[in-house]
């Protein structure tokens, strides 16, 4: 699928990014005060580039004011989509990923491993993120309105990339997507 013209933003910091991290997914989890400062430092390397004719952002807080504060200073409000949203992690939600390890080593071995079998205990599977990433992406890329910025999170950005390699989902843990990362597709 071409994707040109779309640019993919990790969202800032967040507490539960740090160490010890927490699964995130679909909790709203707000930004912390150095993923504030991220997310003004990425607003001033956007300004400083190609000038985006659109922006986008998952619903959800971490990402939809790391987008508001670039929208503020390039005069974009961004638009929210919910397919944009990190994966569903069920049941892993909340939780500290050393206590999931701790606690279910088959289910964290067969998470590190990843792939197009892996499902979120009572979450989605990568391919079911993946596939909805994908047409909110689509849609985002079929208005023309490029070149376009969608801030997002890193699993998202993940199974992306995975969709341009041809090892697939298999390749999930080969991309390094850091906070406020800018991916070109």
């Amino acid at each position: 699928m071409n994707l040109n013209g779309v640019l993919l933003a990790r969202h800032g910091e967040t507490n539960d990014n740090v160490e010890p991290i927490r699964a995130q997914g679909f909790t709203d989890t707000p930004l912390n005060d150095l993923g504030r400062r991220q997310a003004g430092e990425l607003a001033q390397r956007i300004a400083k580039g190609e000038p985006i004719a659109s922006l986008w952002a998952s619903d959800l807080s971490r990402a939809r004011v790391t987008a508001e504060t670039v929208g503020a200073l390039v005069g974009l409000a961004p638009c929210l989509d919910a397919r944009l949203r990190e994966g569903n992690r069920g049941e892993w939600e909340g939780r500290l990923f050393i206590d999931i390890e701790r606690e279910d080593p088959e289910g964290f071995a067969a998470w590190k491993r990843a792939g197009s079998g892996f499902r979120f205990p009572g979450g989605e599977s990568l391919p079911e993120q993946q596939q909805r990433v994908t047409e909110a992406l689509a849609e985002i890329h079929g208005t023309g309105r490029l070149p376009a910025l969608v801030v997002c999170h890193g699993g998202s950005i993940r199974v992306m990339l995975c969709a341009q390699d041809p090892r697939g989902l298999d390749a999930f843990w080969e991309f390094k997507v850091p906070n406020v990362a800018v991916v070109p597709l």
